[in-house]
């Protein structure tokens, strides 16, 4: 039985076992050592599982043409300073999939000794889903609060402004519930997340209708305005468009954008989106509470599981609708692609397949890793 389907819209469907397995084939051809390439694809395809296709596999190639200088195999985590329950980290441009894995657990094992723990980390390569790293920490009962920077990425446009002046900056919060799956909140401050453009630019489904903004002043979905014109099998440069993306929920959106490029960039000394010249890196301020120290009396996860009941009565909008909680789509989508595959646009597919030609797999390797393992 094949692991890929071409459908009707000319996209494909890829088991993820078989789809994992081809990424990391290209990052150890590309110059990873094996485990790394292993994780580095793990992890980017948590991504595609949970739904956000944006930060999955659709970054291979981009990561490819990376190594060397953005990204680094083989470089891992130091500590800059370490005063107890705070941790300056400093990642060294490795994978970010290494990078931020390293970090939270550091954040984890400082909580557990001192109930808190504050880590900021500088220099890490594209960190992905932020959320993986929420759920890292939620399996060992810690709250993660995450502010997130990209220094040099400046891709959205201010409040009332239409030149770039920040990076998407997300946020994630993931609170563990005993007894129940995690609450996980993680979202871009842009309207949009760069990579959800990167999927439409790709032949994916399109933006909704004014997350972008041209020098003209005028809203658009049209990603080709963060892009420019992409030459055949380039590596699409969300820098080289003339437009923006707009910040979330307008000026609010636009305000915790900033405060974020402040937290992640300039309270961890990292550097903040711009102005450039400056050297790409994401950042991270992370903050880690272990429930243990906060719960005494044992009633938080009682009182989360209550007030997720009464918040999920509300009469849906919709007939036949649901009302979730923040992680709730995830862990929907990760059982439906688990089981039936992970949907690609055309054009996404056939860039892994140039990206993996490029690192020197052959159609016949290409083939034997796509088959039955």
């Amino acid at each position: 039985m094949s692991s890929v389907k071409t459908t009707e819209k000319g996209g494909v469907i890829v088991q993820a076992a078989a789809l994992e397995r081809l990424v990391a084939a290209i990052f150890q051809a590309a110059g990873c050592e094996a485990e790394e390439a292993r994780q580095v694809s793990h992890y980017m395809m948590d991504g595609n599982l949970t739904g956000h296709d944006s930060h999955g596999v659709i970054r291979t190639g981009r990561y490819v043409s990376w190594i060397g200088s953005r990204v680094f195999p083989g470089h891992h985590l130091s500590v800059v300073s370490d005063m107890g329950a705070i941790a300056i980290v400093d990642g060294h441009n490795g994978f970010g999939q290494i990078i931020g894995k390293e970090a939270t657990q550091i954040g984890i094992d400082k909580a557990k000794k001192n109930g808190v723990a504050v880590v900021a980390l500088r220099n890490s390569g594209h960190m992905g889903r932020i959320g993986t790293w929420a759920e890292m920490a939620a399996a060992s009962n810690v709250v993660f609060i995450g502010f997130v920077n990209v220094r040099s990425s400046l891709l959205v446009a201010p409040f009332a402004g239409i030149e770039r002046r920040m990076s998407t900056a997300p946020v994630c919060i993931g609170l563990p519930v005993e007894g129940r799956d995690p609450v996980i909140l993680d979202f871009a401050t842009a309207a949009v997340a760069e990579g959800k453009a990167l999927v439409t630019l790709q032949g994916g489904k399109p933006l909704p209708a004014d997350v972008l903004i041209g020098p003209d002043g005028k809203r658009s979905n049209d990603p080709t305005l963060l892009y420019g014109e992409v030459a055949p099998g380039a590596v699409a440069n969300p820098m080289d468009g003339p437009g923006a993306l707009r910040a979330l929920g307008d000026h609010k959106g636009s305000g915790l954008a900033f405060v974020t490029e402040l937290l992640a960039g300039a309270l961890t000394a990292a550097g903040c989106a711009g102005p450039l010249p400056r050297p790409y890196a994401n950042n991270m301020l992370a903050i880690f509470l272990d429930v243990a120290a906060f719960n005494a009396d044992g009633g938080f996860a009682a009182e989360i599981k209550s007030y997720i009941e009464f918040f999920t009565s509300s009469k849906p909008e919709k007939e036949g609708g649901q009302v979730l909680v923040p992680g709730d789509p995830e862990r929907l989508a990760r059982k439906e692609r688990l089981a039936n595959g992970v949907p690609m646009a055309g054009g996404a597919w056939e860039d892994i397949l140039r990206t993996a030609a490029k690192v020197g797999l052959t159609q016949t390797r290409i083939d034997q890793i796509l088959g039955t393992p």
